[in-house]
Parts: C-alpha cells; structure tokens; sequence
C-alpha cells in the first residue's frame, strides 16, 4: 500500500535521479526525528497527567525545562542543518570537464518555452511544455522567467528552483533510468498557475539522439490535401503567435509548433494531444484554462477546425 502512494505521479518520495533520492533520504531522516520527538512529548504529556503528583512534578524542574526546551532544539536543528548541507554540497552530477547538455527553459504564463543549446550557447531548437533529456547523463537546465516568478519543480529529479526575470538559476539533473516525470510550476504566478504543468521524458542515449535529429529537422509537409488547408488556415491566423520551420510563421509568443504532434500534451499538460482535444483548445481554450493568454476562434467552422486540428497533429 505505502509503496503505491510513494509511486503517485509527482511524488517527492519516489526519486529518479541523485538530487531527488538525497532530498528524499533527507525527508525520512527527518520524519523518522519528528516522529521520535512526537513519540518523547506524548509519553511526557501522558507521564504529567497520569503519573503521581510527586513524580510528576519533577517535569518542572529549571534543569528539565532549560535542557528540553531550549539546548536540545538548537542542537538537534543545528546537527541537521549541518548533515544536510554537507550532503548537497558533496553531490556528485557531473566532473568539471564534462560538457553537459543545455537546455534554457523559460517560465511563461502560463507554459514553458524550452530551447536546446549548442555548444555555444545559441538556440539549436525549440519546444515547449516537456524536456527530453538522455538518461544516465547530467543535464543543466537555465531557468530564466519571461514575466514574473515562476518556479521549476519536478520532484522525482530535483528540488524546487525558481525562475526569476532577469536572472538565469541553472539546476543540475539525471535521470537514472528512462521514465516520464511530471512537474509543476511552485510559485503563484497568476490565472491559472494550478494548470501549468510539464513533462520530463529521460530515454536511452540512442534514442535521446535521434529525437534530436528530428527535432531539428523543419515541419512535416502536408500529407493529403485536408491537410494544406489546414496550413493555409494557421499561416493565415496563427502566424504572427506561432513558429513552423519551414513556413513562413515565425510568431515567438507563443510555443513554437515545429514538431507538435510529437508532444504529449496541450496546454501545459493540460490534455493529450489528439484532433479531438486540438480543436477543442483552438475553439474554446478559455473554457478549458480560463485566463490563458491565447485567444479563441470561435469563428471557425467545424470544417476549418478539423483541417487545422489535422495539420498540426501531422507535425510530428
């Protein structure tokens, strides 16, 4: 039963890499400290109300109350303190000649833009709302905001981290093993903060490299002729917004849309991504996340929603 609570979607008692397992080591040290500290009051709370009046009262003793309320407090917390400290600071991620793999993710409300560097440190490609990252190797990601505080969170490979503007916070992370990890933004950041949500997909190295090489290849022509008119439609209306290598759209507002088909959901985590929930986020966005920053066209006919719905599921 405990182990299949501690496996929930987001759980920060389920790690997938070095950060996360030492958090959640610490997290038992100090549950198991609490609990023992719970387990002494209750025996000295029951000792006071049901012991004789003579023993009992030796709880009120000077020595009693100064060494129990006060000294062992500040050690206790200081000896934590310290241990935990010492832990983080020695945690092994990567070796100073290692180069790690960057990617930029930005804080935006309400989704997150992501960019894979280069070895520069210049833009490779883009995604949003889910990071692809190799497993087993580390990988630094620069948190930066777009707007206001936001903060990066992904429990099973690290700690909390927040994304402030005009600052860039970088987070080391590994996955141990191939997996899907959700996270959350944990900062309030306005409108509909509970739904910004994003994934952390860790494959194996190959696969990791080939993901990248597509990635990095322009939009998928259209294959039928449902689905040039459904470009037509997006160059026509969602153009200035969106970016679509190898079309004439370049927006930078908002997600670039090279290869959305491939992504696991839309809007931030929000539904998987199908026709169906595409042409429902195109339509009606507001009622799915109400105060989203994307507006709805509501205009279109049900004929136009299914040709635009069908090309963008086609960019794979």
């Amino acid at each position: 039963m405990l182990a299949s609570l501690l496996e929930g979607q987001q759980s920060v008692l389920a790690p997938r890499g070095p950060v996360a397992a030492e958090i959640a080591q610490t997290a038992w040290v100090l549950f198991a400290g609490a609990a023992a500290i719970f387990a002494i009051v209750l025996a000295l709370a029951l000792f006071a109300g049901f012991a004789r009046r003579e023993w009992a009262g030796q709880l009120s003793e000077h020595v009693l109350i100064v060494g129990g309320g006060i000294v062992l407090p500040v050690v206790v917390l200081c000896v934590l303190l310290a241990w935990a400290l010492l832990r983080f600071a020695d945690l092994p991620l990567a070796s100073a000649s290692e180069r790690l793999l960057a990617i930029r993710v930005t804080g935006e409300q309400w989704w997150w833009r992501v960019e894979y560097l280069d070895a520069n440190g210049q833009r490779d490609f883009a995604a949003a709302n889910e990071i692809r990252i190799p497993a087993g190797r580390p990988v630094e990601l620069r948190l930066e905001s777009a707007d206001v505080l936001h903060s990066f969170w992904v429990p099973a490979l690290a700690g909390k981290l927040d994304m402030i503007p005009g600052r860039t916070n970088r987070l080391r992370v590994r996955a141990d093993a191939p997996g899907e990890f959700r996270g959350q933004c944990a900062e309030y950041c306005g409108g509909p903060h509970a739904l910004m949500a994003l994934h952390v997909i860790a494959s194996d190295p190959e696969a990791f490299e080939r993901w990248v090489a597509a990635q990095r290849a322009p939009g998928r022509e259209p294959a039928v002729a449902l689905h040039e008119r459904g470009r037509a439609l997006m160059l026509a209306h969602c153009a200035v917004c969106h970016t679509v290598r190898g079309t004439a759209a370049a927006g930078e507002r908002g997600p670039d849309l090279t290869h959305f088909g491939s992504r696991r959901s839309i809007g931030a985590g929000l539904a998987p991504v199908n026709a169906g929930t595409i042409a429902s986020w195109i339509a009606s966005g507001q009622h799915l996340k109400p105060g989203n920053l994307m507006p709805e066209f509501a205009a279109f006919s049900g004929a136009e929603l299914h040709a635009l719905a069908a090309y963008l599921e086609n960019l794979q």
